[in-house]
């Protein structure tokens, strides 16, 4: 089984000011790696394309995606999908947006995973409202800064256990450090499996749909560090509750 993971790259440059000179480094990271790693112990082939490759390297044909069972965005804009080598050449071209949900509507897997850039953003930057992936999503995005940090830890409410995506994962989850206001479609398409409470408000942690011939998921936190904390990380079913999404999604469950 493949699957395509788009973003959780990052690139720093740190300047250090030492007397009158400035020293400058950079570094890079790659925030899948536990995410890769799990899923390649369960016998599933990830091809990442970095945040930094995006906008070149995604696919632009239906083609190109159908050779994957699941494709996950994760920590990358709109933006960076929408604004192609052609667009900034001021050429007519693909809106790849367009392009993920006829794929899931032609029988693929989608998920968007949450971040400082998923879903609507931290600063309101990923800008995932009103577009052609949100009408797949289990969940709508809110039209602002949809962030929210809480060191002290989240602990989910699981609310259907028996769904296939819960196969073999015993809770209670283990906490995350923060996640993306959502609001759940409440139009019968979707199921709404686990949340998160937050001054007084349940927030959809994970949501699902089946649309068209295809399905998506809408979790609502990292894949990886930092809102998953080190504890979740280090859980020994973490990797099984990663598998199971993308084996959902490829209606491999």
């Amino acid at each position: 089984m493949k699957i395509l993971l788009a973003g959780e790259t990052f690139a720093a440059t740190t300047s250090v000011a030492i007397g009158s000179d400035v020293l400058t480094s950079a570094t890079s990271t790659n925030g899948a790696t536990a995410f890769n790693a799990a899923l390649a112990a369960e016998g599933i082939v990830v091809t990442q394309i970095g945040g930094e490759r995006c906008a070149a390297e995604f696919p632009y044909e239906l083609d190109a995606l159908a050779q994957y069972q699941a494709v996950v965005i994760s920590d990358v804009g709109a933006l960076t999908l929408l604004v192609t080598p052609d667009a900034r050449a001021g050429r007519v071209g693909v809106n790849r947006l367009d392009l993920l949900k006829a794929y899931v509507e032609g029988g693929g897997g989608l998920m968007l995973a949450g971040g400082y850039m998923g879903f609507q953003g931290m600063f309101g930057t990923a800008r995932f409202h009103d577009t052609s992936v949100e009408d797949v999503l289990p969940v709508r995005c809110l039209p602002f800064c949809d962030g929210m940090e809480v060191p002290q830890g989240l602990h989910a409410s699981i609310l259907q256990s028996s769904h296939p995506i819960f196969s073999g994962v015993e809770g209670p989850l283990p906490p995350i450090l923060g996640m993306n206001k959502l609001e759940f479609r409440q139009d019968g398409s979707s199921r709404l499996l686990a949340t998160c409470q937050y001054r007084g408000t349940d927030w959809p942690l994970l949501a699902v749909r089946s649309h068209g011939r295809g399905r998506a998921i809408a979790w609502a936190t990292d894949i990886g560090p930092h809102w998953l904390s080190q504890d979740f990380l280090g859980w020994p079913l973490y990797g099984k509750l990663m598998a199971n999404m993308v084996r959902w999604l490829a209606g491999n469950e």
